[in-house]
């Protein structure tokens, strides 16, 4: 046996100090995981046709442009010390003003022009790039998908009506994964753990994790319609700068050498840019829709094929009885979302006439009937970016229940005379036992609201919940 000697605990002390500072005793993230319906190989699929949708409309600098070159070999880098499967990650910028990124699923990536004019150095904008990585990893925007099918564009048609295929209701325009949609809108949890995986990839790429608290609270301190649109899809889950130093702290010390040796060059090349506003990408989107054949109605419905007959029918849901108008169709079942239109009121795939019934859940079931109303609300402009609210919310009675009164303007899928037609929609919102908003969203083109509100009415005068 070896006496236990004075210099035996010294030499002890300092082979349990090394073992302490080894990669493997570091304190890391582990991804997380949930239910998700969608393969790999469908989100992949996914992000890849999202990913050729929205190269058509947005407005993003060339392959060959050196700034798109840039933030491909930064997002190489990074994306290469991101734990989990191999996603076939690629990184486009968007010539846009406002300071935002967004990750589709299965690994396309897209960062606005304006976060790399407002970055002062490549670690704050490889935080940003690593936090969108991580929402891939961490397939966020499948998982959500799963857990509230068929919400993505509320004022879309019923999944029912389009076969249960993922990818089948992706191609009809059913779901949506594109830039804005609900599914990338990410919830404060989403956004939690996207920050924390994220300071483990800037630290294993070299980059100092502590760049992407800095530039997130930099956004905040600045405020600003430049950095409103971040926020809205990357919604601060509380104390980020805290939770972010936090865990960097956990990591050993180490020198941050990561520098493409490029920044400064890109910096001056950005700052001569004028990059678009959201307003002017969101007109140019406008006028190649008008222009294209064939799309949205003439407008020469007949009305007695759209308007209620006066006679309704009843339907019973697992949540809630309702009457309807009987010449209009029920899409959906008693333990589905629920759409009830008339056949000819469905126009490339959203409902222009008709009333829809889904369920939300807020972020928490503790959420007053205000909070999980405006939550609801800003899910669906992230949906509709030209949805918007018109007066204020009211408060009003559901047979006897606290309800919330809203109404909204947006844009119809029809057109007249070649134009778009605005469209409003009145939402009415209750909670449920669980907590759970139950909404209806009541759906009509502007210059006819008036004549369909009785109906509207009647049957929001006939819900019960059960």
């Amino acid at each position: 046996m070896i006496p236990f000697t004075k210099s035996y605990r010294i030499t002890a002390l300092v082979l349990a100090l090394a073992v302490a500072q080894l990669p493997f005793a570091e304190a890391r993230v582990t991804p997380s995981h949930g239910a998700d319906a969608v393969s790999v190989q469908d989100e992949i699929k996914i992000g890849q046709q999202t990913a050729a949708e929205e190269s058509k409309k947005l407005p993003l600098l060339a392959e060959n442009d050196p700034v798109t070159q840039y933030v491909q070999r930064l997002g190489a880098n990074l994306s290469s010390h991101a734990p989990g499967y191999k996603w076939p990650y690629s990184f486009r910028v968007v010539n846009q003003k406002e300071i935002n990124a967004f990750a589709l699923p299965g690994g396309p990536i897209f960062v606005n022009l304006g976060t790399i004019q407002a970055a002062d150095n490549e670690a704050e904008l490889a935080g940003v790039m690593a936090h969108e990585i991580s929402h891939v990893v961490q397939r966020h925007a499948t998982r959500a998908y799963t857990k509230q099918q068929e919400a993505s564009t509320p004022l879309s048609i019923l999944g029912a009506l389009l076969g249960n295929s993922t990818l089948g209701q992706l191609a009809q325009g059913a779901i949506s994964f594109g830039a804005g949609s609900y599914f990338l809108g990410n919830s404060r949890k989403a956004e939690s753990e996207a920050d924390l995986l994220g300071t483990d990839i800037m630290y294993d790429s070299g980059y100092n994790p502590k760049a992407m608290a800095e530039f997130f609270k930099k956004l905040e301190a600045t405020g600003g319609a430049n950095s409103s649109q971040f926020f809205s899809d990357h919604p601060n889950p509380g104390n980020r700068y805290e939770a972010v130093t936090r865990e960097a702290s956990t990591l050993s010390t180490k020198a941050y050498t990561a520098d493409l040796g490029q920044f400064t060059n890109i910096k001056q090349l950005v700052s001569g840019k004028q990059p678009l506003t959201a307003q002017q990408i969101a007109q140019q989107q406008q006028q190649q829709q008008q222009q294209q054949p064939g799309q949205g109605s003439s407008g020469n419905i007949a009305q007695s094929s759209i308007y209620p007959s006066g006679r309704f029918a009843s339907f019973r849901h697992d949540v809630y009885d309702i009457s309807y108008p009987d010449n209009w169709q029920v899409y959906g079942d008693r333990s589905s979302n629920v759409t009830f239109a008339p056949q000819e009121g469905v126009s490339q795939n959203a409902v222009a006439f008709g009333a829809i019934i889904q369920e939300f859940q807020p972020e928490s079931a503790s959420d007053s009937l205000d909070q999980a109303s405006h939550e609801l609300v800003a899910s669906l402009r992230q949906s509709n970016a030209d949805l918007r609210q018109i007066g204020h919310d009211e408060n009003i009675r559901i047979n006897g229940l606290p309800g919330k009164s809203i109404a909204m303007l947006g844009t119809s899928p029809l057109q007249r005379n070649g134009q778009a037609v605005a469209e409003r929609d009145w939402l009415v919102t209750v909670k449920q036992r669980n907590g759970d908003l139950l909404y209806m969203v009541f759906v009509s083109p502007d210059p006819d609201f008036r004549s369909l509100q009785p109906a509207f009415q009647q049957m929001l005068n006939s819900l019960r919940l059960r």
